[in-house]
């Protein structure tokens, strides 16, 4: 009688598959990719797998959310060729950069609770004007308007840039935002976040939005650690029968 793999903890792949919603292809991409580790071959040449690859592959589904596709690759390719120095020091880089994006947000909320209020009357302003007021030069906002943080327009008899109250209220939140550390890259998104809601008050949900989403990377990563910490477990862990180091007697 032909005995199912199953019987002796072997999976096939459509039983690796299905156990975590995937197609059967998509695992052997992941073996491929080497996500997983390579597979055991029958006599005829057919794949299986092991509960070693079950947890592989639970690891990287549970990096993922926390991690990105490509970082969670990156990780589970360094465990599998035994590298698990580099796999930590991606890990640590994971949270280092989701530390540098929570400052980011503390940043940012400081910089819009300090930020001036521009009043409509105040009218229109032009570069020298705007830059002395700020304590740069006249250069720096130029090279701000190139890397899209501001969008003076252009008077139509001089040509020279005209700052409105909105267009001084971005400058002066791309300030702070440069005196934190930020750079023109960073900061040009978010100004023109400010722009398209109108102004400061509508980024409130912007925010706490933000907030939800720094908190749900966190505890990816939480999950993700978890996961990961099975699995270099059961690469480490030594036969049925065998002692590890430091279990036998005292």
């Amino acid at each position: 009688m032909r005995q199912n793999p199953q019987d002796d903890g072997r999976l096939r792949p459509v039983d690796l598959a299905r156990r975590h919603g995937l197609s059967t292809q998509a695992v052997r991409n992941y073996e491929a990719a080497g996500i997983l580790p390579d597979a055991e071959r029958t006599p005829h040449g057919y794949r299986t797998y092991t509960p070693l690859h079950a947890k592989a592959l639970r690891a990287f589904l549970a990096l993922v959310p926390g991690h990105g596709h490509q970082t969670a690759t990156s990780i589970m390719q360094a465990v599998n060729r035994n590298a698990i120095g580099d796999a930590l020091r991606l890990v640590d880089e994971s949270h280092a950069q989701l530390l540098d994006d929570r400052r980011t947000l503390q940043a940012v909320e400081a910089a819009l609770r300090d930020l001036e209020p521009v009043p409509q009357e105040r009218g229109e302003m032009f570069v020298g004007t705007l830059a002395r007021r700020l304590g740069i030069r006249p250069a720096t906002l130029r090279k701000w308007e190139r890397a899209g943080v501001v969008q003076p327009r252009r008077d139509p008899r001089t040509g020279y840039r005209v700052f409105s109250a909105a267009d001084v209220r971005d400058t002066l939140l791309a300030h702070q935002l440069r005196r934190g550390g930020h750079l023109l890259e960073q900061i040009a998104p978010l100004i023109a976040q400010v722009r398209s809601a109108g102004g400061v008050a509508p980024l409130e949900s912007t925010l706490r939005a933000w907030h939800a989403r720094l908190s749900a990377r966190g505890r990816a990563m939480l999950a993700g650690a978890a996961a990961l910490d099975a699995y270099l477990d059961c690469r480490t862990a030594p036969p049925d029968g065998a002692e590890r180091p430091g279990d036998g007697p005292a």
